[in-house]
This record gives structure tokens, sequence and C-alpha cells, in this order.
């Protein structure tokens, strides 16, 4: 029917398309919208270097699984080229990123299309594993809807039978807006609940309410990406080893410290290693060096590794001495407005101005003045402060006169006994 009286027809609220987009886009000063969202990650990681400060007791030995969506969102090129090959390439950081700050930690690969989910690789400590499935999905076809709740229903049945001592982690990457599930899903999210698993979500196109619900009830996080630069940060965010939920038990997790043998005779025995012996893409070969398990004398190639013949948990010393930083990480540099406070960064004696260097950053232990990048570098990469670490007697006088209390550290969540 025509509208004869000149006024706009009323539609319903699903009808009206999107309105007043332009209000929730924030430009710099030049009107460039790479900068707003370069503050945006900043200020993502400083907070998350804030919360590093508190001594907090942490769940270091991790089983992590990966639930991604392989549906036909994932196709959409937003993210070049396509969402699918950007996140594979950013998981592949991840993975390897993930096992360097972790060593003593495990992670399980899940897919989900046409309304199913298919593991793809169960839980290991061997990232060599993993690239490989990523490499392989590289070429999978996208198809069908995703479901959630199956994609956690498989993650659930590994994660009940990990010990309570370690930290049970799920991290759901997520492109489509739906989910198609065969009941209920919060009935799975209260499972999850009452399991202590701890779910997370990163949403590749918008927020979503049940996902948002999954991650207020398991105490996860959640985030949707801006582009692929915030896509990276908020993945590689989930490298630090969370808090230990109070559901945890402390108890004491016994270790073996194999020490590689080479025999060193004319004819050495050879032997098989057991982490390659059921692998059809390697086979085990037949060698004479290796880890042999204190225990069981099982051999294996290459370490961190659970044995598989008596289940010991094989790791070398500099394993744990990897994760020693997470404990005692380097404390929270105060931001201050740049009024000439330094001429250089003390780090990359790049020279400061009020142009290029709206903020600064000082330690309060050295009172050395850094940039932003220098102070990302070292919270996130270095883990000691420059200035610190290279003045003679900073960090001795700063002990003398105010003691560091040790964090919680109990065997099991924090790499066991004092080093």
């Amino acid at each position: 029917m025509d509208n004869l009286d000149g006024e706009e027809p009323k539609e319903y609220r699903w009808e009206t398309g999107y309105e007043k987009t332009w209000e929730g886009i924030k430009e710099d000063d030049d009107g460039i919208l790479d900068d707003a969202i370069a503050e945006i990650i900043q200020k993502a990681k400083r907070k998350r270097q804030a919360q590093k400060t508190k001594q907090n007791k942490l769940g270091m030995m991790r089983h992590l699984f990966i639930i991604l969506d392989c549906s036909e969102s994932m196709s959409v090129p937003d993210l070049k080229p396509t969402r699918l090959l950007c996140t594979l390439k950013l998981l592949e950081i991840f993975i390897e990123e993930f096992f360097d700050q972790n060593p003593v930690s495990q992670m399980g690969l899940i897919v989900l299309k046409s309304k199913r989910a298919e593991k793809i690789t169960a839980l290991t400590g061997t990232a060599k594993l993993h690239l490989n499935a990523l490499e392989s999905l590289s070429k999978i076809s996208l198809s069908g809807e995703p479901s959630l709740q199956n994609g956690l229903d498989l993650a659930l049945k590994s994660l009940k039978v990990v010990p309570s001592h370690a930290s049970r982690e799920i991290l759901v990457i997520m492109a489509s807006l739906t989910t198609c599930d065969p009941v209920d899903i919060n009935v799975t999210i209260d499972i999850l609940k009452n399991e202590g698993i701890r779910c997370s979500v990163i949403s590749l196109s918008a927020e979503i309410y049940v996902c948002r619900h999954l991650t207020q009830q398991t105490v996860g996080l959640y985030g949707a990406v801006l582009d692929d630069a915030h896509f990276r940060d908020q993945l590689l965010a989930y490298i630090d080893p969370p808090a230990a939920s109070q559901t945890q038990e402390n108890s004491l997790i016994k270790m073996g410290f194999p020490h590689a043998r080479a025999d060193e005779s004319k004819d050495p025995p050879l032997s098989m290693c057991m982490c390659h012996i059921e692998n059809p893409e390697e086979p085990s070969k037949l060698t004479s060096g290796g880890y042999h398990c204190p225990q069981c004398f099982s051999k294996y190639c290459e370490l961190p590794v659970e044995c598989q013949t008596c289940g010991l948990t094989l790791v070398s010393a500099p394993h744990l001495a990897r994760s020693y930083h997470h404990l005692f990480p380097v404390q929270h540099f105060a931001e201050l407005a740049y009024n000439g406070q330094a001429a250089v960064c003390y780090a990359c004696q790049r020279p400061l101005s009020e142009s290029t260097n709206k903020f600064v950053y000082r330690c309060e232990i050295c009172t050395q003045i850094y940039c932003c990048d220098c102070d990302i570098f070292i919270h996130d990469t270095l883990h000691t402060c420059v200035g610190c670490n290279t003045i003679p007697g900073v960090m001795a006088q700063f002990y003398n006169r105010k003691p560091q209390p040790l964090p919680n550290m109990v065997i099991g969540n924090s790499l066991g006994q004092r080093f």
C-alpha cells in the first residue's frame, strides 16, 4: 500500500539496517584508524602487565584444547587472505610460543564443521604434531554451520580425566554468528563450570551472547578482533599461564629428569623410541642415543614428554627454569606524560619528543625512562629490566631496602620446589 501521507514507513528493529555506525569509529589527530587500533592493543597489553604483578598461584601444568571454527564463515576475506588462512598462520606462532613458555603443558586441536566436531590432535606436548595438523587444515573444505556444544563436549571428555592439580582450559576461535546444537547448550556450560574448566572465546565476527555467557560462567575471557594485529595480540595473550582456580588441588607431582645417553662403543646397541613407535607418519627408527625414563627405562627422542609406559612426566631442568619468569614478572612501569624527562629511551636509545611520544614509562627501581615499544618488549619478551641489570648495585640496593615476599608456589601448580 502506498504511503499517501508522506510519512516514513514503520519497520521492525531488525529491518532498519545499520544506524549511525560512524559514531563507533574513533580516529586519531590525522584521521587515521590504524593508530586508534594500535592504542587499543597497547592499553590491553599494559592491563595484562599490571595483572602479572599480582602474586597469584599459577597453573603451570596446563592442558589446553583449541576449538577452531571451520564452517563457511571462515571463508570471509575480511582477514587477509581469508579468516581461515590468517587464523592458521597466527596459530603456528601461538603453538611455538606456547610450548616455549609452557614446556610442561599439553595441547589438543578440535575443528567444527557441518554441525560436527572432530579431534585433529589429542592432548600432547609435541608442538610438531600440532604444526603438521595445521598444515593439513589449510586444504580443508569449509562447509556447513559449527556446533559449539559438540566441540565443548568432545573437549570435556578428554579434560575430565586430567588430574585435578593441572589447569584445564578451552580456547574457542569462532567465526560464525550461529551455532547449531543438538540439545540445550546451557547443560554443557553448567558441566564445564562444575568441573572447573576455564573456557575463553575469540570471535572473528561480532560478539555472540552464548559465547559471552560461556566465558562468564567459566571465568574465561572473551574478545572480538578488529584486525589481524588485534587478533594476534588477543591470541598471544593466552600464552601466559592463568591464575590457578580455588578448586585446583595442591599435590606433589612426581617427575623424572633423564639424561641423554649416547653409547660411544664400537657396536652400540640399537633400540626404538616410544614416541614414534605408533606414529605412522614418522615411524620409529633404530638409534643408539636418546632419553631413558629413570623409572621404566623406556626411550624417547625428545623432552618434555609423558612416558607412555609408566605415565611419569619426563622433563629437564631448563624446561622448569624457562617458566621461572612467570612467577617473578618484571614490575609494572609507571606511565607518565612526556615533558622532557629524558632525551632518549634508555633501552633502544631512540630520541624522545612530544610529537612522537605522548607517554613514556619509568621503572620504579632504577628510575630509567623507556619508550612504549621497549616497555612492551621488556615485559613480554625480555622479562628483565635493562636499567636494573646494567646499572651496578641497583638490584642489591632495592632488595636491601624492600625485601620481596615470595609468591605462593605449590607443587603441581607453580613449578614445585623453590630453586
